[in-house]
Parts: C-alpha cells; structure tokens; sequence
C-alpha cells in the first residue's frame, strides 16, 4: 500500500560540534519537502554543556520531558512516519517507545555504531575494538572507558542501551536504515537480535556540480578529513615521510598540532587546515589522488570518497569496512591495509604503475559507481519506499 500524501516528522538530536549527520538530517529533510506528495516536520534537540549538558546526560535512559515534547509534536503534525537521526543525549531511546506508543510507524536512520557499542566507533586507543558487538552487555567497554576516556560516560550509555535492549525498544523500530553492506552484516550477526527484514542499505547522497572540462591534476596527493586517531592521519604521514611522494593535508581536529609540526620537518608535506565544502571540491579536482587512510570501521563510505569519485578523482583507500564496499582494488580504486607497514606505499606505487589507460578506466567506473548508488534521485526514492513499506506493514 501507498499512501497518496505522506506527513513525515523527522527527529534529531544535535551535538554540541556539529557534523556530518546533522548535514544529512537537513539534507534528506530538505529533499523530501520539495517532494511532491509530502508534507515535512522537523523536532530536534540540543547538547549543552555544563550543568544543563549533565543533567541532560543522566536522564538519557529515560528522558520524560523530551518524551512529552514528542508526545505533543505527534499531536500536533499527526505523521504518518517518524524518522529518528540521532537521539544521544538530550532525548533519548524512550522516543522510540513514545512514537511506537502514539501508533507511528518508526524508521531510524544509524548514522554509527553505538548500538552495539558504547564508543559509537568501534575504535579505541587506536585500535579496532569490536568486543562489544556479540556481547550481551558490554563489561569491556565499561572497563576500558571506550567513551570520551570516561567511565561514567561509558557506564550511563551502556546501561541506557542494554535497558532498552531488554525492554525490546530496538525490535520496536520498523526499519534501520544503515548506509552500507558492511554495516547491515554487522548489525545482523550481532548480539541485538534485530531481525534482518528490518535492516536496510540506504547510502547518503551527494550532489556535486561537475565542470564541463576537468582541470589537469597536479602532483600532489591529498588527505581531506578529520585530523584524528581513527581518520589514520598520523599513520599516513609516517608512511610518507621518507617517501619522494608530495602530500596536501586538508582538515582540522584533534591531532593538529602534532600533523603541523610533521609537516614543518617535511618539504614535502602542506597543510592548508579545514576548508568550505566548494574549496574542498576544488582541491579533489587538483589532486593526483585522493588518499583515505581510516584505521576504523566507517559507518558508511566517508562522503570524500563518493565525492572524489564524482569529480574522477582517483581514490587510494583503507580495505576496511564499508571503504571496501566501495573502493574495490583495481576496479573503482586502489586499497591498502591501514595496520601493515609498507602498505599505503606500495599502493602508491602501483597507482604510479598503472598507465594513463588503466587509471582512466578506474576511474570511470568510480564515478558511474558513485553516480548509481549515490545520485539524490536514486537515494530518495529509497527512502519513500521504505516509507511506504512500514506503512503498510502498520497499517
């Protein structure tokens, strides 16, 4: 079933430095209203800081004041649909039993992993860690402080999600949208006990102006990211640096000042710092490529990537979680693996060894890769299904 005219309330809790999830909340929100045959509301909330951030903090579990704002919100706009983005901190998993409790259908977009984990990366002290995915309840994350380095952080949000995780909330969500194979595979093989039917891939999209004639590249390879642990920032330019290869580093975090006094030492390292998005797209159509180190599991492919590919940027990238979905060796780039020595250079060189041709070709099939699964038309019509889906299946 159909529904004609659809009334969908989008829902989403800001944090206190916003990012990239907040981007897609405003983008799919604003791509749907200029739908015809939909009607768009938007509820969100925000992290504080100080006194007010901790008291929003220790209600999270079960946060009746953010549940009466929904409440009121539900009978206000009266949607059809519910669609959840982020809800850490200032509101909470009890949304979810609030809408479910109002009669809405519920679609929740995963924009990471803190379903299955307290740290929400699966990356700590520099490594990998996926001990809490089959785990009933996460003791090791607890114990480690996976979360900010801080026990108390940790400790709340693990009990908030394994209190909902008992009380069935997650299995009350119609349909999780993940943004990659890898991540569905993931969620399915994990202790949440979510039923597969309910998991579904939908990609973000991008939408790039292309220029009817593409620049000649330079030599220069380019890093564009957070400059932080997971992004592999640290590992790429001890990689490099006793290399000939000349590397642009765009982006700003918490590793900067570590990245700047590298780069001081190596004539051949720059570093411009963070840059607006139309700058961005310039500096990916200037590069020789396009090199995504990330040592930790990307809840979907890192939005430089699809556009690079978009603007045939050659892409040399991590094989590693949903990366690998979508940089397949030889086919639309060329891989690496983050954690071997010599690896990130070895790739280097066999782009270098390719020819003109070889590369071209790659390339080509990056960008009609990027176009088929991340063009807006495409990825919108993916969500109005998934709309019309849980309507019917509540209906």
């Amino acid at each position: 079933m159909t529904i004609s005219y659809m009334r969908v309330l989008f829902v989403h809790n800001y944090y206190q430095d916003h990012g990239g999830e907040d981007v897609v909340f405003h983008q799919e929100m604003t791509a749907l209203a200029e739908t015809p045959g939909y009607e768009v509301f938007s509820l969100s909330y925000q992290n504080e800081k100080g006194w007010k951030g901790l008291w929003q903090f220790l209600w999270s579990p079960w946060n009746i004041f953010a549940a009466k704002k929904l409440r009121e919100a539900i009978h206000r706009f009266k949607p059809d649909v519910v669609h959840f983005h982020n809800t850490q901190y200032a509101c909470g998993p009890i949304l979810i039993r609030t809408a479910k409790k109002a009669g809405v259908p519920v679609v929740m977009s995963l924009h990471n992993f803190r379903l299955l984990c307290p740290s929400a990366t699966l990356f700590y002290n520099g490594h990998l860690f996926t001990d809490s995915v089959q785990a009933e309840f996460p003791w090791k994350a607890i114990r480690n402080r996976v979360l900010d380095h801080s026990f108390l952080k940790t400790t709340l949000t693990a009990l908030s999600y394994w209190i909902h995780r008992r009380l069935g909330t997650w299995n009350s969500v119609d349909r999780f949208l993940v943004l990659a194979d890898f991540s569905k595979h993931l969620l399915e093989r994990s202790s949440l006990h979510v039923s597969p039917q309910n998991i579904v891939v939908k990609p973000n999209y991008v939408e790039i102006p292309l220029p009817s004639t593409l620049p000649a590249r330079q030599e220069h390879f380019l890093f564009v990211g957070r400059l932080s642990a997971e992004k592999g920032i640290m590992e790429l330019l001890f990689a490099l640096k006793n290399t000939r290869f000349p590397l642009r580093i765009v982006g700003a975090g918490p590793l900067q000042e570590q990245v700047e006094e590298i780069v001081s030492a190596t004539p051949h390292f720059s570093y411009v710092g963070a840059l607006p998005k139309e700058a961005v797209y310039q500096e990916l159509l200037q590069c020789k490529a396009l090199i995504v180190p990330s040592v930790c599991y990307e809840g979907g492919t890192p939005l430089t990537i699809i556009e690079g590919m978009m603007l045939h940027t050659p892409i040399i990238a991590s094989a590693i979680g949903a990366i690998a979905d979508a940089v397949v060796d030889g086919k639309t780039g060329y891989t690496f693996q983050p954690t071997e020595a010599g690896s990130i250079e070895h790739a280097i060189h066999q782009f270098e060894k390719d020819d003109s041709a070889s590369r071209d070709a790659i390339t080509a099939q990056a960008a009609e890769h990027a176009k088929n699964n991340h063009g807006k038309a495409h990825i919108m019509a993916l969500l109005q299904h998934e709309y019309d889906q849980v309507c019917a299946r509540n209906t």
